[in-house]
């Protein structure tokens, strides 16, 4: 047999020694002559978030103590100062050199290009785990626009535009900020109706039922402050899906906390609403409105996901705005998957389609 290249040293206790270091981490102190060493031991461990600690909290107490140095080999002969200096150097730029940090707390590396499924990975695993500790199982996804605020807000905008356009009452752009800001005050009680709404919820549900469904929202404002202040304004818990916008958005501050998640990417934001939906109540909005409600369609038609009722809120504003029907009548979808869609007038009505659905009281 041939001799090991690097043949180990003898004697009982470095190989004991040796054997230890590959499941703890071993500091030693420094001590008076003629006295051993005293060794603290960090042991391996199964708790959650360990091996973070050890790779940031421990290296973090060990340079804050000047008395505490890592167990190595004996301390090398240096031929003069300049070198001991540049050996002390490099060690310094060992220990802050990007490649020495743990990856998993390497946020420069995790950023990179090549790593975005990590990333996403990342995004659906921790909304997920958060959700199932804080006992989400089902729930009501509310969609709204961003720019239904409530009334005194919306008065507020149409003063503020009216007063611009009497310095310029032909200026087009400032009669067009006026009509645009009357239509969204007409859409004020669209707010009252989502708080309403998320109200009723809550309060029309047994509070040990295990089936009980929870608000959830995209978290930001309008429409979706409205749905998770209902929430709030009971003492009940409601979930916000924060996006990463250029110009939005903070979360509107009516989210249960520990609730409230930020994404950077849709297709994470998107999964996590139909994951665990009982129902969607689409109410007027925009294109990001639009967006989830035809997700959400498309899913159910091609029967992807779970029975769920669509709630259209406000027959007089969408029948404009989507002719169904018309698509029917030219062939590209169903007459059948017209019934994928409910309206509703009320937030009652809203929750009587929900209750029926799901056999509830």
């Amino acid at each position: 047999m041939l001799p090991h290249p690097c043949p180990l040293p003898e004697g009982e206790g470095v190989m004991i020694g040796l054997a230890r270091r590959r499941e703890s981490l071993i500091l030693e102190r420094p001590h008076s002559s003629g006295e051993l060493p005293e060794a603290t031991v960090i042991q391996k461990s199964n708790t959650p978030y360990d091996r973070d600690k050890r790779g940031t909290e421990s290296l973090e107490a060990r340079r804050a103590d000047p008395t505490t140095k890592v167990s190595t080999a004996a301390e090398p002969t240096y031929v003069n100062e300049a070198e001991r200096a540049a050996v002390a150097a490099n060690r310094e730029a060992i220990l802050k050199s990007p490649s020495y940090k743990l990856a998993e707390v390497d946020i420069d590396f995790l950023s990179r290009k090549e790593n975005r499924p990590l990333r996403m990975q990342l995004e659906l695993l921790k909304t997920e785990t958060m959700l199932r500790e804080n006992g989400i199982d089902s729930t009501i996804v509310v969609f709204g626009g961003t720019q239904i605020v409530p009334r005194e807000q919306a008065e507020s905008v149409v003063r503020e535009a009216k007063l611009n356009l009497q310095k310029a009452p032909n200026d087009p752009k400032l009669v067009r900020t006026v009509q645009r800001a009357e239509r969204i005050l007409a859409k004020c009680r669209f707010y009252d109706d989502a708080r309403e709404f998320s109200r009723l919820v809550y309060m029309s549900q047994r509070v040990d039922d295990p089936r009980k469904l929870v608000i959830m929202t995209g978290g930001g404002p309008g429409i979706m402050e409205a749905a998770n202040r209902g929430a709030f304004e009971v003492g009940a818990k409601s979930v916000g899906l924060n996006i990463d916008l250029p110009h939005e958005q903070e979360p509107n501050p009516y989210i249960t906390p520990e609730l409230c998640f930020q994404f950077h990417y849709f297709a994470m934001r998107k999964f996590h609403f139909v994951l665990r939906a009982a129902a969607l109540v689409v109410f007027p909005g925009g294109f990001g409105t639009l967006d989830e409600l035809f997700d959400t369609l498309c899913l159910r038609q091609t029967r992807r996901m779970q029975q769920i009722p669509v709630i259209l809120y406000g027959r007089e504003y969408w029948e404009p705005i989507i002719n169904f029907k018309h698509l029917a009548d030219e062939g590209v979808v169903d007459d059948e998957d017209l019934k994928l869609i409910d309206y509703a007038e009320t937030p009652q009505q809203a929750w009587e389609i929900i209750a029926k659905t799901h056999g509830l009281k």
